[in-house]
């Protein structure tokens, strides 16, 4: 990871953001309003992270079917807010398409470094025990060299995804 993205760290020091951040493990990164119908984000969010469009989220939070959290990507809105609990990240590499970044994160492929690295007795109320530093220096992502299949790539997942999700809207 660390050799395609960097931790973004910035926060919202000048109150650019008055949006509060989850991640959903289906829904991706949404406004914590649409989500809990409520905001559970404390109301001075200047300490909070700001991450802008197109940047990552890793929530180290489990839930049903995934087991060690999710990566989502933020694209909803220009820019939000985020606890300090995840670990925020942009791509620095120009050799990596930011859809195929997203579908590999979709998928669960990155668990297996992930495991490895959470610390023992890795569950604490709710949140898995994971060493930022490890998380950069340990998980791998595999990556086709051509940008151009990694375009194509993403882009039959995403079809696929959406083809599921017409079929399954008219079973019910």
């Amino acid at each position: 990871m660390g050799e395609i993205c960097a931790r973004v760290t910035r926060k919202n020091k000048n109150g650019e953001s008055d949006l509060p951040l989850t991640i959903a493990s289906q829904y991706g990164l949404i406004d914590q309003r649409d989500f809990f119908s409520k905001v559970v984000a404390a109301k001075d969010m200047s300490n909070y992270y700001l991450l802008n469009k197109g940047e990552f989220a890793y929530n180290k939070s489990y839930s049903n079917g995934f087991d060690y959290g999710s990566i989502k990507r933020l694209n909803a809105y220009e820019k939000g807010c985020l606890s300090t609990l995840y670990i925020c990240f942009g791509i620095t590499s120009d050799a990596v398409e930011s859809d195929y970044l997203e579908c590999y994160f979709d998928t669960l492929k990155w668990y297996d470094d992930v495991a490895m690295i959470c610390a023992e007795g890795a569950r604490n109320h709710g949140l898995l025990n994971v060493n930022t530093t490890g998380f950069f220096d340990e998980v791998s992502v595999v990556i086709p060299t051509s940008k151009e299949e990694q375009r194509k790539i993403s882009r039959c997942l995403n079809n696929l995804d959406n083809l599921i999700t017409l079929h399954q809207r008219k079973h019910f």
